[in-house]
């Protein structure tokens, strides 16, 4: 015996339109009215009308309902009123509809909904979109029209559209398409290999093109937080979010009274030297993109003022008393860690908590050695096209130049700035544009050169103990042991691990272990001074 269908009844659920449905005289008849045209079709049978309306229009609701019922009795008309105090209020009309739907019972075994998006304000019409777009009520749109010519009782045209994309492939692929396009846009097309960073880049595409929130970038020098903050920029650009400049600062050269000048603006006379008016750079990013790089160097006083500045889109610049409008999306960059920065009292815990809320770190160019390759192909082809001449390596040279890339040999500690300047100078000495194995040799002992010297500096200048110790901490730290320490903080931020770590600092002595644990011999040293590896590394 054969199991008979199931057909659905059909269920529309609509606003009532206070101008398209209106009429209380026999001359209405005469019109094209949306909601009643839905009973007048003899190919579309309507079980239930769910008519949404506001309180106002209940006498308008009920007289449609009644000519609803005289062209087609079998169809049920339920009058649903919404409290609606202003019916182009976005948030209000779409609470209201998100309240409806979570508490409506939807039977989708025996029932298919129709939402109807010709009657109500266009912002009704929109959340009814958006609640088809969320399946927060399970079906399609309806979209009904007038007939061509008016004629009496005739019912217009009506189409269905449904709005699971799954169905469209080409449009899938193509929405697809222009993801891909825009990761690839970020990475400036170098197919790059590492998951984790392939993966960050993911996201931050997403929410680029998605948020005008802040956004922090945080990973060592060199790794490429300001191409990345511009790339951003651009992509919102092409995309019509931003209509304004894009305005890199650099913290660190921000210092005293100019700091806040700098950034604010300033009024005329305010201080000595201010002769003329000045805008300030948050004026200057008004509806496009501020990139804040160094951020952790910003004094205290700038950082309670970017705060209301990022928080309210306003503020006062330096000697004025009447606030200025800037409506810009703030990127952070840094290279510390900003927790540590709160926690020593450096950095304002509220501003922290405000441009934390999409936080990235990009890996330094020694923990993507997969992706040493892919950009060095880049930076050739770019230096190709300045140099209107191919540059390329010979077969032994590109292993040998590899091998000594992609090795614990090369800590890249410039990281891209590094590896940009290596290549540009393989490319320049390169004769007839060819990368021969001398060639490369002379550049491996170059960058070797470099990077010694940088550690001498790291160890000698650059460790600042007071960043990790207050003062009467670090007067109880014997001069020996604050210059042994440094050296060892100085080893550890060269390492990717504390494993790493260990095997450079007790090379000779862990031979002679039976036991080796390199990570524990450096936890215990740190911890002779109250420090972890998570806060010197």
């Amino acid at each position: 015996m054969a199991i008979q269908e199931i057909t659905k009844s059909t269920v529309v659920i609509g606003f009532l339109g206070s101008q398209l449905d209106s009429g209380g005289g026999a001359g209405r008849w005469e019109k094209w009215r949306p909601t009643v045209s839905l009973a007048q079709h003899e190919d579309m049978a309507v079980a239930r009308i769910e008519l949404l309306h506001a309180k106002e229009h209940a006498e308008l609701a009920r007289r449609v309902v009644a000519d609803i019922k005289s062209v087609s009795p079998e169809t049920v008309c339920n009058l649903i009123a919404l409290t609606l105090n202003d019916a182009w209020d976005f948030g209000e009309v779409y609470g209201a509809l998100y309240d409806f739907a979570r508490s409506y019972s939807f039977d989708t075994e025996r029932e298919q909904y129709w939402a109807h998006i010709t009657t109500g304000t266009h912002v009704a019409q929109i959340c009814l979109f958006l609640m088809i777009e969320a399946r927060f009520i399970p079906g399609v749109l309806l979209q009904t029209a007038p007939p061509r010519k008016q004629q009496r009782n005739q019912a217009g045209s009506y189409a269905l559209i449904d709005l699971d994309l799954a169905r469209y492939d080409a449009l899938a692929t193509r929405f697809q398409a222009e993801h891909s396009d825009a990761v690839s846009f970020l990475k400036s097309g170098i197919p790059t290999r590492n998951k984790k960073f392939n993966a960050l880049i993911e996201e931050i595409e997403r929410v680029a093109v998605r948020s005008k929130a802040p956004i922090l970038i945080s990973g060592p020098t060199g790794a490429g937080k300001s191409f990345l903050a511009r790339k951003m920029f651009e992509l919102k650009k092409s995309r019509h979010q931003v209509s304004g400049e894009f305005v890199d600062v650099n913290c660190a050269t921000l210092h005293g009274d100019s700091a806040a000048s700098a950034l604010f603006g300033h009024r005329k006379g305010s201080f000595t030297g201010a002769v003329a008016d000045r805008a300030g750079l948050l004026k200057t990013a008004h509806r496009g993109v501020l990139f804040l790089d160094e951020i952790g160097e910003l004094g205290t006083d700038e950082q309670a003022m970017l705060l209301k500045a990022i928080e309210e889109r306003r503020f006062f610049p330096v000697g004025s008393d009447r606030e200025v409008e800037s409506d810009f999306q703030l990127i952070a960059g840094t290279n510390h860690d900003l927790r540590q920065s709160v926690a020593r009292g450096a950095f304002r815990e509220d501003l922290f908590a405000r441009i934390n809320l999409w936080s990235y770190a990009l890996p330094g160019l020694a923990e993507r050695q997969e992706d040493i390759g892919p950009n060095v192909d880049h930076l050739l082809t770019v230096l190709a096209e300045e140099m209107s001449q191919k540059v390329r390596f010979t077969v032994e040279a590109r292993k040998r130049y590899m091998s000594f890339a992609e090795s614990a040999d090369a800590p890249w500690v410039g990281n891209f700035r590094d590896l940009s300047a290596s290549v540009t100078r393989l490319a320049t000495l390169a004769e007839s544009g060819r990368i021969g194995l001398e060639l490369v040799e002379a550049e491996i002992s170059r960058l070797r050169w470099l990077w010694q010297r940088e550690h001498v500096a790291c160890a000698d200048n650059t460790i600042n103990l007071s960043d990790l110790f207050d003062n009467e901490a670090l007067e109880q730290v014997d001069l020996f042991d604050q210059l042994q320490l440094r050296q060892v903080i100085a080893e550890c931020r060269k390492a990717r691990t504390m494993a790493e770590a260990g095997r450079r600092l007790f090379n000779v002595s862990r031979n002679e272990r039976s036991v080796v644990n390199d990570s524990d011999r450096v936890r215990k040293y740190l911890l002779r001074f109250g420090l972890t590896w998570e806060r010197v590394a």
